[in-house]
């Protein structure tokens, strides 16, 4: 006679201490030396996708399906946390699933285990950069432990090096994680987003395989099936991914013990994301966070599609340029306090000044100013403009600044730190005609990973906030479009003759105002 999960926990309760304790031996000893516990677990070791997330819940048993799978499944597979003390849970926990810490070196974190010539190496990525000491190492798996505490230039930067030299041996990430806690974590709703966004346009069912390719533009893109597709003149083989939802009552070593009562004293909004897996509950903002999300998602809900006439003057142009390589040459235009749609193209499309230069032409009118991020490639592009007579601003963000906040009490470390804080300004609800924004989703992602903090200039107080290059780092790729918001608020830009000709009375005619 068997009984499946359920009926187990339902005679648990009636069982006597003995019982419950025999009960245990038999599940912990098993052949091979371990088991999927039936249900989701067991439908995440066997899934195919190629990237699984298996996540929801505390104490679903996602810890032991990454050892798992390491134990009886791969070769040479990874295991990372985001910081190395983190790894000592992972370690307690592989010596009690196999009985023995023999074949551990706690120097290099390397476990080999006591089947098949099985490897784990464990690992971690405390800094934005850490991800570069694993560069062109082998594993067959990457296997991630709390994946929203990771960037996603990380997570996107360590599965790039999977291989193996066993065809064999399948190769996989397997992802496991509560759901985030900040906006630092929110990548993998996207990552994931037909699983776990309610508002995808085409929702995917647990354990439904998706494929995805990166197109041209270096962007995700979700494609029918498995067949390849030719991306660049090459033929590119999808690779698939799919979400499995874990619970505690999946797990029988937990179910037992009380330990979702625990989950149900926490406090909200913990108590919806631990042990309801709400992966969208009280996403709170990071600390130091430069602009509160509910902010950017109020300046996004102002915002509605205009009619020409009804947009007023085009005041100013954020440009930001690209000369080559993967970024994109960005133009945001900004009429007073409504912000158009962006216009990008391929820095391969704008390759030197003058393309850069013919790229803004068609887009400028009213004789807005263009305000042109003049660091490194954009001074040739600069210059081109001037050529065409077009208004333009130089914006040199490494620049000093002698303004201040609008208190009056803080100074900025530079331009970049002072047009970005103008621009937070400008999106307080509580302020006088917060600006509206185009709801894009790049737009806010950008925004949300903008970080300050206050530090000592001098004898006074100043505002730094994290550099381009900082922002690239965590989201992984050029903050292209909040950059070209921002510029539009950099102090010192003059208005051109049109765009004083009373934009703001025409928008309010409108009923544009707050």
């Amino acid at each position: 006679m068997t009984i499946n999960t359920q009926e187990l926990l339902e005679l648990l309760p009636h069982m006597t201490e003995e019982e419950r304790a025999e009960v245990e031996k038999l599940l912990r000893v098993s052949t091979p030396i371990w088991c999927p516990q039936p249900g989701p677990q067991t439908e995440a070791l066997l899934s195919k996708a190629d990237i699984l997330y298996y996540g929801g819940q505390a104490g679903g048993g996602k810890t032991d399906l990454l050892l798992g799978v390491a134990l009886t499944q791969q070769e040479r597979s990874i295991l990372f946390r985001r910081q190395a003390v983190q790894l000592t849970g992972i370690e307690e926990r592989m010596a009690t699933i196999i009985g023995t810490r023999a074949g551990y070196n706690s120097q290099t974190g390397m476990w080999r285990l006591p089947e098949g010539g099985r490897t784990l190496e464990l690992g971690s990525c405390k800094e934005p950069g850490d991800w570069m000491k694993y560069q062109g190492r082998p594993h067959d798996a990457k296997l991630f432990d709390e994946i929203p505490h990771f960037t996603e230039t990380q997570f996107r930067s360590l599965i790039g090096w999977m291989r193996t030299d066993n065809p064999k041996v399948r190769q996989r990430v397997i992802c496991a994680g509560n759901p985030p806690t900040d906006s630092d974590g929110e990548w993998v709703i996207r990552y994931w987003a037909p699983w776990l966004d309610p508002q995808h346009a085409n929702p995917a069912k647990p354990g439904e395989l998706r494929w995805f390719i990166t197109n041209e533009h270096g962007e995700d893109q979700e494609v029918p099936d498995s067949r390849p597709v030719k991306v660049k003149g090459r033929w590119v083989n999808p690779k698939s991914r799919t979400f499995i939802r874990s619970t505690v009552d999946d797990n029988v070593f937990l179910s037992s013990t009380g330990y979702r009562d625990t989950l149900m004293a926490l406090p909200e909004p913990l108590r919806s994301q631990m042990a309801e897996g709400n992966f969208l509950a009280g996403l709170g903002d990071a600390p130091w966070q430069l602009i509160p999300t509910s902010w950017v998602d109020a300046a996004q809900a102002r915002w509605r599609p205009l009619e020409p006439a009804e947009r007023g003057p085009m005041t100013r142009v954020g440009f930001d340029v690209a000369i080559g390589g993967q970024d994109k040459s960005t133009l945001a235009p900004r009429h007073t306090r409504w912000f158009g749609e962006f216009v990008s193209a391929p820095g391969k499309i704008t390759t030197d000044g003058p393309k850069a230069a013919a790229f803004i032409v068609g887009v400028v009118r009213d004789g807005a100013m263009v305000c042109v991020d003049s660091i490194g490639v954009g001074t040739t592009a600069l210059d081109h403009c001037r050529g065409l007579n077009l208004n333009v601003h130089a914006v040199v963000g490494s620049e000093g600044t002698k303004s201040t906040d609008k208190t009056g009490e803080l100074r900025f470390r530079n331009v970049r730190a002072e047009m970005y804080w103008r621009l937070r300004e400008a999106m307080d609800p509580d302020g006088e005609d917060p600006i509206a924004l185009p709801p894009d989703k790049e737009l806010r992602q950008e925004l949300l990973a903008h970080r300050y903090k206050v530090v000592q200039m001098g004898p006074y107080a100043g505002i730094q906030v994290r550099s381009k290059d900082e922002v690239k780092e965590a989201i992984g790729r050029s903050p292209d479009k909040s950059d070209s918001v921002a510029m539009t608020f950099a102090d010192g830009v003059p208005e051109s003759v049109n765009a004083r000709e009373d934009a703001t009375a025409f928008r309010r005619r409108r009923g544009l105002g707050r």
